[in-house]
């Protein structure tokens, strides 16, 4: 299996396999108890005391050593090297010869291999605080994300024999809450399963594979006295929770106990009670939805000024291209919109390709000009051009829309697939699908099969294709229901719920109000579509339905931030309302 690529060149050594591996650093009893080897910086993980032998499972002939591998920042024996201070002499506090190599010991092979690379790019660094913590996890966090037991870096976790009690409550059942509290469950079996020693000296987050969790996982393995005030009611699951949190922040002096939940009560209550309480925000792509990217910079009055030099120009296609040079192209991403319209003419724009210092941009159709309409559809305002550039490209595989109410993500999406479906035949069909979530009160079970239950749910298609469809009144009432009926042919309703498995081929896929799925259900959609399939995803972030979701960590969001910057994908943040004028008033007014 191939290394992965790191940014700088890595360290590799070669071993004899049959070379001694050194033992596992110490870990001290007791939950979130840990070392650092400097005042202000903790220790990536749990040092030995002066005097201790070792208490983690040594490396044995057919077992890999446990703890994480070395990384910059993150030493693998756990100890940081303070300034001034020589590695020898941390090693000599631990007992380890200076001279021994770090090797994972692996059964029947010549050569064992050991490598120091530096953290993968992009992710994000957390600062190292000056005291270990300790989290608390509560069950909702586990049933949000179960994968949450591996994102805490080199803290420890700590669960509450209530949060086994309540996931062991929600594992039955079809729903996404189900699933996750399943996965959750066999994560925590996988990882008691590795556990050799005392569990109340904590398992190793990294021993079933997640290097990046470099902490120990505690179960609550004895009756913790809960000390709350009376007026709270001591059988209630948060109350019992809140009680540990307490009971723990009072014994454990060497570390910071927090307590981790996505319910907003519980986090009022537990700093009423003077306890540190957080939310869970590693699934969320950005704290502030301003930030988001747009697909669309606006270009300085001087832009031609500062690029023109050694700028060159050639038509190809059809299309017309730039190639710049300058100080605004370390900002642009591959298929990010651009204009200037203070030019005259005004100049709009996309960026193609980006190499070293040089950007080339493609100068877009005009689909604001009737001889570019597009099933009789033309763009009303430049965000809705630069969304039907994208949407009829063959090269672009996916598509986002975001907008308000009434900015004609839907119409826009329908109308370029029907143009591409059945006038250029490059898709086979359309399949529509949008998340079930209800507005208000659910209206219950729906009778009838796949198409005629996710009826009431495509109330927008219906509506579209009105719309779509007015522009054959030459035809008379017979070519208009002709017109129907073969649109109607190619367009398939599918409910999301039996999209695992499948495999789209040459479809033309529109995700309707994704801004209501997770990452997980997005992923999941997305990596249907198959050879010459294209994805649109339309939402609004700001009309999220589903519990627990936010702007930040909407699936929508996600995505558009993952898929900036890639060749074959493209967004657009749709601003200006078209549906009319009281519907527009309404979405900045209410």
């Amino acid at each position: 299996m191939p290394l992965p690529k790191a940014p700088d060149k890595p360290a590799t050594i070669l071993l004899p396999a049959d070379s001694p591996a050194p033992p596992a650093p110490a870990r001290a009893r007791g939950p979130g108890f840990a070392l650092s080897a400097s005042p202000g910086k903790p220790a990536s993980g749990p040092s030995a005391s002066p005097g201790k032998p070792a208490s983690g499972p040594s490396a044995s002939p057919g077992k890999p050593a446990s703890g994480p591998s070395a990384s910059p920042g993150k030493p693998a024996s756990g100890l940081r090297a303070s300034p001034g201070k020589p590695a020898s002499e941390l090693r000599a506090r631990t007992g380890q010869p200076a001279s021994e190599p770090r090797a994972r010991e692996r059964p029947a092979a010549h050569l064992a291999l050991v490598e120091t690379r530096t953290r993968a790019a992009g992710r994000k660094v957390r600062p190292a605080s000056g005291r270990p913590k300790l989290f608390v996890l509560d069950t909702n966090v586990l049933m949000h994300d179960p994968t949450s037991l591996f994102r805490f870096e080199e803290h420890d976790i700590f669960l509450p024999m209530m949060t086994l009690e309540e996931l062991d409550g929600h594992k039955k059942g079809l729903s996404e809450v189900a699933r996750n509290a399943r996965q959750a469950s066999r994560s925590l079996d996988a990882l008691v399963a590795t556990c050799h020693h005392k569990i109340e000296e904590g398992i190793l987050l990294s021993s079933i594979g997640n290097t990046e969790a470099t902490g120990r996982l505690f179960l609550q393995t004895e009756a913790i006295a809960e000390v709350l005030p009376p007026s709270l009611p001591v059988g209630k699951a948060d109350n019992h929770i809140l009680g540990v949190v307490r009971a723990l922040s009072q014994t454990r002096a060497d570390c910071d106990v927090v307590l981790v939940s996505k319910d907003i009560n519980m986090r009022v209550k537990a700093r009423a009670l003077g306890l540190s309480a957080e939310d869970y925000t590693n699934d969320k792509v950005l704290e502030d939805t301003d930030v988001l990217y747009t697909g669309v910079l606006a270009l300085p009055d001087n832009f031609w000024d500062r690029h023109s030099k050694a700028m060159e120009s050639w038509q190809q296609s059809g299309a017309t291209y730039y190639r710049i040079t300058g100080p605004l192209v370390p900002e642009l991403l591959i298929n990010e919109f651009v204009f200037l319209e203070v030019a005259t003419p005004p100049f709009y724009a996309q960026v193609k390709e980006i190499r070293a210092k040089t950007a080339v941009l493609r100068v877009l159709r005009d689909y604001l000009h009737a001889k570019n309409a597009v099933w009789g559809i033309t763009a009303r305002n430049r965000e809705q051009s630069f969304a039907l550039n994208l949407l009829m490209d063959p090269d672009c595989d996916f598509v986002t829309l975001i907008g308000q109410a009434g900015t004609g993500k839907t119409l826009l999406a329908l109308a370029a697939g029907l143009a591409q479906t059945l006038e250029s035949r490059r898709y086979s069909e359309i399949i529509m699908t949008r998340a079930t979530v209800p507005f208000g009160e659910d209206i219950g079970f729906l009778p009838g099969t796949e198409e005629e239950k996710m009826a009431p749910w495509m109330g927008a298609l219906e509506d579209n294709l009105e719309v779509l469809n007015r522009g054959e009144d030459a035809a008379g009432e017979w070519g208009r229901a002709a017109t129907n009926d073969l649109i109607r042919t190619r367009i398939r309703i599918k409910a999301m719920s039996f999209m695992r498995g499948r495999t789209f081929i040459s479809k033309y896929l529109i995700i309707d109000e994704a801004q209501n799925l997770t990452p997980k259900q997005m992923k999941t959609l997305i990596t249907r579509a198959g050879p010459g399939t294209k994805v649109v995803c339309l939402g609004n972030i700001a009309q999220i339905d589903t519990p627990y979701l936010t702007e930040g960590s909407s699936g929508l969001s996600y995505v558009v931030d993952r898929f900036k910057g890639w060749p074959h994908a493209g967004h657009v943040t749709l601003q200006r309302g078209e549906r009319s004028r009281l519907a527009d008033h309404a979405a900045e007014a209410l």
